[in-house]
């Protein structure tokens, strides 16, 4: 029998690869986790044989559990992701697997095959892979300081200092660059993970802010803050990001 933990920070994702897996016998949920905090303290106390363990949540996303718990000590691991172009290829180089949302049954169905038979066969050099990931993603993290947008046939660099905020638009995400915007086939989450902390700020689930761009800020009734920008935007927040603002801006 093997042990699955799903992690996801969406609960209808979740909900999905259980139902998936409740065709396969040889597959045992032991555990659901909603954030990378989570999942550590799980991987940790359970120690499941595999974890679906999905690339872009808040605050502690995919590369951070497998970081934090170590290449040695991780269970195998087959990372879900929605469209992250630069999560794709390192997953491609190091050979490791992966899930690209949405999946079918089927592509469910051989992912389950390549566990099965990489188990049987011992970890081998899994360990070596999973480092080496986790390794350039965080260096790709660190190196990021332009994002690049096509432009008709070009593509153009756009620096991160010159961006006042970014908003999500269906399953792309738009540059607010001073009277320009830029449309980048993007998820917020993907992109927040490569994004410096320290320099920005997500203050609401569809809006990330430049952090050197926050002019003003005006607590509102529930929690939530109105933001205001130097370039003239007003952007209000949610509750669910009061802490996060308030740690960045030292409010």
């Amino acid at each position: 029998m093997i042990s699955v933990l799903v992690v996801d920070d969406e609960r209808p994702a979740r909900q999905r690869i259980c139902a998936l897996l409740e065709g396969h016998p040889d597959f045992a949920v032991v555990g659901e986790c909603g954030n990378g905090r989570e999942a550590v303290s799980a991987i940790r106390e359970i120690h499941p044989d595999l974890v679906f363990l999905d690339v872009q949540m808040p605050e502690v996303d995919g590369f951070g559990v497998a970081e934090e718990i170590g290449a040695d000590q991780m269970p195998m691991v087959v990372f879900a992701t929605a469209y992250d172009e630069f999560a794709l290829r390192a997953f491609d180089a190091h050979a490791i697997d992966y899930l690209l949302k949405p999946f079918d049954e089927e592509r469910f169905q051989r992912t389950l095959n390549r566990v099965r038979a990489q188990l049987s066969g011992g970890r081998a050099d899994m360990e070596e892979r999973l480092r080496a990931l986790v390794h350039e993603m965080s260096s790709q993290a660190v190196r990021m300081d332009r994002i690049p947008v096509r432009v008709g046939p070009r593509t153009r660099f756009v620096d991160l200092a010159d961006v006042d905020y970014m908003e999500a638009d269906d399953n792309y995400v738009r540059l607010h660059v001073g009277e320009r915007s830029y449309l980048i086939r993007e998820t917020m989450s993907a992109l927040e993970s490569r994004l410096p902390p320290s320099r920005f700020v997500r203050i609401h689930r569809s809006l990330i802010v430049n952090v050197a761009r926050v002019q003003e800020v005006e607590p509102g009734f529930s929690g939530e803050y109105v933001v205001f920008l130097t370039c003239g935007a007003r952007l209000t927040s949610t509750r669910t990001y009061r802490a996060r603002i308030q740690a960045v801006l030292h409010l």
